[in-house]
């Protein structure tokens, strides 16, 4: 009996928070790694310099693999019923977590397999989804608690807002055109996708800028920098890759700064690890306190 229970431990220990961080941040630094080693250009056709096709699908792995894993993480808390902060904001991450890794499948397999200019495709309406389920969430954990914030605190979530807006603005002034012809219907769609994704990164930046302000200092509040953090390592890729399709001509996917993406699924994934972690400690505190 003792063997049975030391068995059923160790198997359920392999899945504790330690254990996820672990493999969270070692995820994050193998695909720098790979990034750093793999992102080399060849010489193409017409002298041209790309990628190789097995590159950029291990990019998409990373990627894929690193916000499956976080929505399953953050929908474990949503089915949790021992989790301190609402189960209704880890449901709409997790969502947003899962549309983000199925947009990215579509986004990599025109790209890669079909060998097209995914300027619209219909990853497009998973990234829009997962946009309005990230935003509604973290500003439904935020505007759930009470938010005091001092004036220089404010000064630095308007200082962040206002040079997100302009980075975003400068980036989208100039729009590279595709490299086959559009319809015209397909032209306006993409220009509402390009302003939909600029407004929503920045909206997210600023939620996030105020969750890290307001949440800063405890080991309960720990989970939200990280997702905090998340969302600023997405604005870094998707600033970066909006400014490298528009600016660099015959741009491919696989740039280094791409990887933020990679650190993104991984920062919200170990997120909710803590917060889980978390909710368990207050639990056991309080259950704790009654028996006494």
């Amino acid at each position: 009996m003792s063997n049975s229970y030391n068995n059923s431990y160790r198997s359920k220990s392999i899945f504790n928070t330690q254990n996820i961080i672990l493999v969270s941040m070692g995820w994050a630094l193998l695909a720098l790694l790979y990034f750093l080693l793999f992102s080399a250009k060849i010489p193409g056709p017409n002298g041209t310099e790309i990628r190789e096709d097995w590159y950029v699908l291990g990019t998409n792995i990373f990627e894929a693999a690193a916000y499956l894993g976080a929505g399953v993480l953050c929908l474990r808390n949503w089915r949790s019923s021992q989790i301190v902060s609402s189960r209704k904001v880890w449901l709409l991450i997790g969502l947003g977590m899962l549309a983000y890794c199925i947009g990215g499948i579509f986004f990599g397999y025109t790209e890669v397999i079909l060998k097209q200019d995914p300027e619209v495709s219909l990853g497009d309406v998973f990234f829009v989804l997962s946009y309005l389920f990230l935003g509604i969430g973290m500003a439904l954990a935020l505007f759930s608690r009470r938010i005091n914030l001092e004036k220089w605190q404010w000064l630095i979530v308007a200082s962040v807002g206002g040079i997100g807006s302009f980075v975003a603005w400068w980036i989208s002034q100039q729009t590279k055109a595709p490299s086959v012809e559009l319809d015209a219907i397909v032209q306006q769609l993409a220009f509402v996708l390009n302003w939909f994704y600029v407004v929503s990164d920045v909206l997210l930046l600023i939620i996030a800028t105020i969750m890290l302000l307001a949440f800063w200092g405890g080991k309960v509040s720990l989970s939200w920098r990280m997702i905090a953090a998340a969302a600023f390592s997405l604005y870094i890729a998707d600033m970066w890759f909006k400014y490298a399709t528009n600016y660099l001509p015959d741009y491919q996917s696989g740039d280094i700064l791409e990887v933020f993406w990679v650190f993104s699924g991984v920062l919200f994934g170990m997120g909710a690890a803590l917060e889980y972690e978390a909710s368990l400690s207050l639990k056991r505190r309080t259950s704790g306190r009654k028996r006494t």
